[in-house]
Parts: structure tokens; C-alpha cells; sequence
């Protein structure tokens, strides 16, 4: 028998764990990526020829090494956002390497280190007051990713606020 829903594809946490979005981090989030971010933006030159966009030629092969060895099996990292979670993940079948419930953060930053400008990235630091709960490194267009965790989290704050209780089978 299949369950009917009032809105198609939306499970309620309670029900079920369900993503509403997964992003992959950028090679902003390892050093290397951030370091030839930071070389790539070097602007002096001549007219269009600017020592960064040179620095870009000449290390093309290194940064297809770096985008490449973060797409082996072994390293593959994702960070996904569900009615209940937010998740680190890691591996071709992923697990689950770390995660911040929804009730577990009140506010979101975005930390955009020297080198990860460049790639149009920053770092998710989600906080319950002062206190670091989570953070997310190198997520590229960071703030599209930050409001839509914002509103999830509204919602599920929400419902758990009107029924007196916590949502979801944790």
C-alpha cells in the first residue's frame, strides 16, 4: 500500500529521513586549493596577462591532480542537508563522518579564507551561541547552501515548538 502524502516528496521527519540537499566541497577546502587560489588572484601584469592567470596555466595539471584525488573512492566527501541533519559523509557508499541535528545550531556563518574567494567558496561554521557545533570546508556559493539549512531548520524548530516535543526518530 503506498502512503499518500498532502505535498509529493515531502516526508515528514517523524516518518523518515529525507535529503533536501547535498553539495560537494570545492577544492577551496584543502590548503593546496586555497594556497593557488591565492597565487591565481595575484592581479600585476601586463594588460590581460597577469602573473595569477599565468600561475592558472602553468598549474593546471596540479589542480586537475587536486580535483581528481578528492573524487577517488577513499576520499570522496559530500555534505548533505535531511528533514532532521545536517551530515558529513565520506566514501562511494557514504557513512557518516559527523552531523549536526537541526535543534542543535542557532546560527550560520560563512568563513571565506585567503585563497577560497577565488573559487566563489567559504567554510559553513554552524554555532549554538558561541560554541562551534559543526563546520563544512570549502562549500562552493556557500550562502545558497546557509539559507536553505536556515529555513529546513526554521521548519523543523517549528513543528518540534508545536508539538512539545522533539521531531523525528532519532
Amino acid at each position: 500500500m503506498i502512503a499518500s502524502q498532502p505535498i509529493s516528496g515531502v516526508v515528514p521527519p517523524a516518518v523518515a529521513e529525507a535529503t533536501v540537499m547535498t553539495v560537494w566541497p570545492s577544492v577551496a577546502s584543502t590548503a593546496l586549493g586555497q594556497t593557488l587560489g591565492r597565487i591565481y588572484r595575484i592581479r600585476e601584469g601586463a594588460g590581460p596577462i597577469s602573473l595569477g592567470r599565468l600561475a592558472l596555466v602553468a598549474t593546471i595539471p596540479l589542480g586537475l591532480m587536486l580535483y581528481l584525488s578528492m573524487r577517488l573512492p577513499w576520499s570522496i566527501r559530500r555534505y548533505r542537508l535531511t528533514n532532521r541533519r545536517v551530515i558529513v559523509e565520506r566514501g562511494i557508499n557514504p557513512r557518516v563522518e559527523q552531523y549536526v541535528d537541526l535543534d542543535r545550531f542557532d546560527a550560520i556563518d560563512v568563513v571565506v579564507s585567503p585563497g577560497q574567494e577565488w573559487y566563489a567558496a567559504g567554510d559553513l561554521v554552524f554555532r549554538r551561541g558561541p560554541i562551534e557545533t559543526l563546520r563544512l570546508a570549502g562549500v562552493s556559493r556557500p550562502e545558497s547552501f546557509r539559507q536553505t539549512c536556515l529555513k529546513v531548520r526554521q521548519s523543523y524548530v517549528a513543528v518540534a515548538a508545536a508539538l512539545g516535543q522533539p521531531v523525528g526518530a532519532g
